[in-house]
């Protein structure tokens, strides 16, 4: 690795996004998405960027990879679908949720060992369905429990304390900040409490692009190799069945993506061709359409991404428009 990583954090400040999709319905536009994008060539360089991919900002659930990495680095022998299963923001249908009860039995623990938030399954239909059965919110069914049932393991395995592993002071968390900051190449900016109860780590865009690059395009065996193995090969373990992450895997040979909440997507192939997309107003529907123009600006066969362009917007029923990606990024 370069001498000069970690560099320092990045800055904390409001980030200077920039248009990246309109809302488009009847030819009006009726609404504008604001963003950041940054695409990397396979050598780390910055290819493409847009707004501003230097900001300290959250990467949510996209740093699930980065954590992954850091678990099976610390020892957790976790491989298949359910080493998918601990880098996850699953859906909750019953393969998740039996997963990562196979995961607290091997390392003899148990949902009541788990501190993430009880909720409800993603899913909306597997959530439809699960409320029509007269269940409750569950420790087990919020869509970050595989995550923290490895973190559990991953302790245990190492002699750490268990009922306090969510603690950012914690051998396993300050494991997790190291991984961080040595895949991204940066200083983690500031540290808070992600929705599931985990530490966040504020890194910048550029960053995150550059750690999952270097995911996909670390060399057989590693612990990164082993991530992205997993990921890729198991898409619904790592999302769900009608997840568009999981199709967006399926349709685009070696492809490893992750999305987060607040409209964040990151994206890289072997070879280390990399993007990340923030979304400002944390919208979704705009996130999958960028990430897929940004693939095409990343040298992907735009055929590949047809069915990533975005759902129609409808009136009455039937479609009137839709979000089409704009600026800098739209532009040859």
């Amino acid at each position: 690795m370069d001498k000069s990583f970690p560099a320092e954090a990045p800055v904390v400040r409001a980030p200077g996004h920039a248009p990246v999709a309109h809302l488009v319905r009847g030819g009006v536009v009726e609404g504008i998405h604001y963003g950041s994008v940054v695409v990397l060539g396979a050598d780390g360089t910055v290819d493409h960027q847009v707004g501003d991919i230097e900001a300290a900002f959250y990467p949510r659930s996209a740093v699930k990879p980065l954590q992954a990495v850091a678990m099976v680095r610390a020892g957790l022998p976790l491989d298949g679908e359910l080493l998918s299963l601990a880098a996850a923001s699953h859906s909750g249908e019953e393969r998740h949720l039996a997963g990562t009860r196979r995961i607290l039995e091997l390392g003899g623990l148990a949902e009541d060992d788990l501190r993430n938030v009880p909720d409800l399954p993603f899913d909306p239909a597997v959530r439809d369905t699960w409320v029509r059965a007269g269940r409750t919110p569950s420790r087990l069914a919020q869509n970050c429990s595989g995550k923290h049932a490895a973190m559990l393991w991953t302790a245990r395995l190492n002699d750490w304390s268990l009922p306090d592993y969510l603690d950012p002071a914690h051998p396993l968390q300050q494991t997790v900040r190291e991984t961080v900051e040595d895949l991204t190449g940066q200083r983690v900016a500031h540290t808070s409490v992600d929705g599931c109860g985990a530490p966040l780590f504020a890194i910048s865009l550029h960053g995150l692009a550059r750690a999952l690059s270097r995911i996909t395009s670390a060399a057989p065996g590693t612990a990164e190799a082993k991530v992205a193995d997993a990921m890729r090969g198991h898409a619904e373990m790592a999302s769900g069945t009608s997840r568009d992450v999981a199709a967006l895997m399926r349709a685009v040979p070696g492809l490893l993506a992750k999305d987060g909440f607040e409209g964040v997507q990151v994206a890289a192939l072997p070879d280390g061709r990399a993007v990340a997309v923030k979304i400002a107003d944390g919208a979704d529907r705009a996130r999958i359409p960028v990430a897929a123009r940004a693939l095409e600006r990343a040298g992907v066969d735009p055929a590949l991404l047809t069915a990533f362009a975005g759902q129609a917007l409808l009136g009455g029923g039937v479609p009137v428009g839709a979000v089409q990606v704009v600026g800098e990024l739209d532009s040859a």
